[in-house]
């Protein structure tokens, strides 16, 4: 797909150099901005990293105007991983922190998104709206019905969550069908607050912006937050169940023209 501003290209990643591209500003927004950390992360050439990037397709937004040969260009990017690609690692990234069995029993076409950023300069303007765009090409192309992936809190701090992880397992739980469940290594469970004294508005203002996206598309979480603290996050397992949008939101996917390979 072609955006509407003329410095804007959407593509897959194509090699190595796309990668780390990818790879440098997944290390300026969750390694310098957000405080995390991992096993695979190299500091010094900043890139974040892990043994899953191979076996993922990385969807880029690149602007143009910026230095390829610097890593520069891409400023956002979406991990997209298949049911195919998943059977050749031999499991889902979220299944360290997730037990996915109502996913892979359903026997229904997955996708997993991850590691979703958008670089500081180019939010709060289209960045995010073309991603998602392709995005809907991409789920179309390959018959995707089910997609999920965690989604993060910035912190551990589980208190200052409470308000926001209550609303998201009062209102927005999986259904049992769909339903996936933290691990208990991690597991913090979102009922944290009395039905009637949950508040939406400060939750919503509490919810991070691609979290409350997910939802208005007719998103659910799973049962359970995963407290990460080496990323220096709290996380919930958002699903996506294509066939339980609203008409509104599935034809969204529905008129799109897929063109990935």
């Amino acid at each position: 797909m072609t955006p509407q501003e003329p410095y804007y290209t959407l593509r897959l990643a194509a090699d190595d150099r796309d990668l780390r591209a990818a790879q440098r500003l997944r290390f300026q927004v969750f390694i310098e901005e957000l405080g995390g950390d991992g096993p695979l992360v190299d500091h010094h050439a900043r890139l974040e990293a892990d043994e899953f990037d191979p076996y993922f397709d990385h969807l880029l937004l690149i602007d143009t105007r910026r230095d390829p040969a610097l890593l520069e260009d891409v400023v956002g990017v979406y991990r997209l991983l298949t049911s195919e690609n998943a059977d050749r690692i031999g499991r889902f990234y979220s299944e360290t922190e997730y037990d996915l069995t109502a996913l892979r029993s359903s026997g229904r076409r997955l996708l997993e998104l991850g590691r979703s950023c958008v670089h500081p300069d180019h939010r709060g303007g289209t960045a995010m709206f073309h991603l998602w765009n392709a995005l809907a090409e991409y789920v179309l192309h390959h018959d995707i019905e089910i997609m999920f992936g965690v989604a993060s809190f910035h912190g551990t701090d589980v208190s200052a969550l409470s308000m926001p992880l209550a609303y998201l397992h009062q209102n927005h739980l999986a259904p049992p069908d769909i339903r996936v469940r933290a691990r208990p290594d991690s597991f913090q469970a979102m009922d944290l607050v009395p039905v009637d004294q949950i508040d939406r508005r400060a939750a919503m203002a509490a919810t991070p912006a691609l979290i409350k996206a997910y939802i208005r598309l007719g998103g659910f979480v799973g049962d359970g937050a995963w407290v990460d603290h080496a990323f220096n996050t709290t996380d919930v397992c958002l699903v996506m169940d294509t066939a339980r949008m609203s008409t509104k939101h599935r034809d969204f996917y529905v008129r799109k023209q897929g063109n990935f390979e």
